[in-house]
């Protein structure tokens, strides 16, 4: 009797109902967030995709061409990799590139040496540059080199302040920057062995008497910062080089090894004179020929301060015309102080 008054007992009917629905509202909550989670659509995540050797090398050549024309930029660019990849382990393409540099016909030319310039620059390859490290690629940049002797007019390398190395052809800036990059990395005696210096460097105007060329050889050497001049400085460096130089008169008998340029050296040091002027306001070109030394004057010391106060100025020349009055900026002074 004592279990059936227990059952019927008012508190124990309430908490069992408030037990019963707060474990089916529960479960209830369960089966649906249940539900809701199956149903809901997520994005799908983008696969991490790699091109392995295998994958590379399985491509045909058609199927290159036809990724070499794919609108997207990513797909073009890694096609291209992919064809540098082959030319620089192939010493088929290299020969035929390397003869195709040595063609007459210009646009043949271009296009070969652009491949060549593209397929060397790999950084997939340890070491692309050691495809034409060889007699017969220093042989085919040389005769690219003579070649461009006779595709422009070049000019007298005379003007000390004038850097025309970034007006020049680009064919030949491309040959040039291959041959730096060799006599970086293995040194400049096979260039010599190629002659490079009786086939291309002696053959730049330099001068007329051998005083003038190696007058201006040396003003070149020492005033002008490019690739013509680092591969020049290379070469004096090196004794075949300075052999070399001597026999196409560039060098003097008693020319040794160059010393070791200064960052902080002054190359050119002018002091102009607007007596100079012409009466279109432009130096004449005689007055270079003076000596490039800065003029002395006994001052004292307030009368150094006014001068340099009042003497401040800058002058901006891209090398392109000659050097006037409207080049030369001068700052404004207060003429109270």
């Amino acid at each position: 009797m004592s279990v059936l008054s227990f059952l019927r007992d008012e508190r124990v009917v309430f908490a069992s109902l408030g037990l019963a629905t707060l474990s089916f509202i529960g479960t209830m909550r369960m089966i649906l967030e249940y539900y809701r989670d199956e149903a809901e659509i997520k994005p799908v995540q983008p696969k991490t995709q790699y091109i392995t050797q295998d994958t590379e090398d399985a491509l045909e050549i058609s199927t290159l061409q036809t990724l070499l024309g794919h609108y997207s930029f990513s797909i073009r660019d890694t096609a291209l990799k992919i064809a540098a990849g082959r030319a620089v382990n192939d010493s088929s393409v290299i020969d035929y590139l390397l003869w195709g540099i040595t063609r007459e016909d210009y646009e043949e030319r271009m296009k070969c040496l652009r491949t060549l310039v593209f397929a060397v620059e790999d950084k997939s390859a340890q070491d692309p540059l050691v495809v034409i490290n060889t007699p017969k690629g220093y042989s085919a940049l040389v005769r690219s080199l003579e070649l461009s002797l006779d595709d422009f007019e070049h000019e007298k390398l005379d003007d000390p302040l004038y850097d025309e190395y970034y007006l020049r052809d680009i064919g030949e800036r491309r040959c040039i920057m291959l041959v730096c990059q060799l006599i970086y990395k293995y040194g400049p005696d096979k260039l010599v062995q190629a002659k490079f210096v009786a086939k291309w460097l002696a053959k730049q105007k330099w001068g007329d008497t051998d005083e003038e060329r190696r007058k201006n050889f040396t003003h070149y050497v020492e005033r002008k910062k490019n690739r013509i001049s680092d591969i020049c400085t290379r070469l004096q460096a090196s004794k075949a080089g300075r052999k070399a130089l001597r026999q196409a008169k560039l060098l003097g008998r008693g020319s040794h090894r160059p010393r070791e340029r200064s960052r902080n050296r002054i190359k050119v040091i002018l002091e102009i004179s607007m007596a100079n002027e012409d009466e279109n306001g432009e130096i004449q070109h005689e007055s270079f020929q003076t000596e490039l030394v800065p003029r002395v004057v006994e001052q004292s010391a307030e009368e150094q301060r006014r001068r340099r106060r009042h003497r401040e100025a800058i002058v901006l020349n891209d090398g392109t015309h000659s050097l006037g009055r409207g080049d030369i900026i001068e700052r404004e002074h207060d003429t109270n102080s």
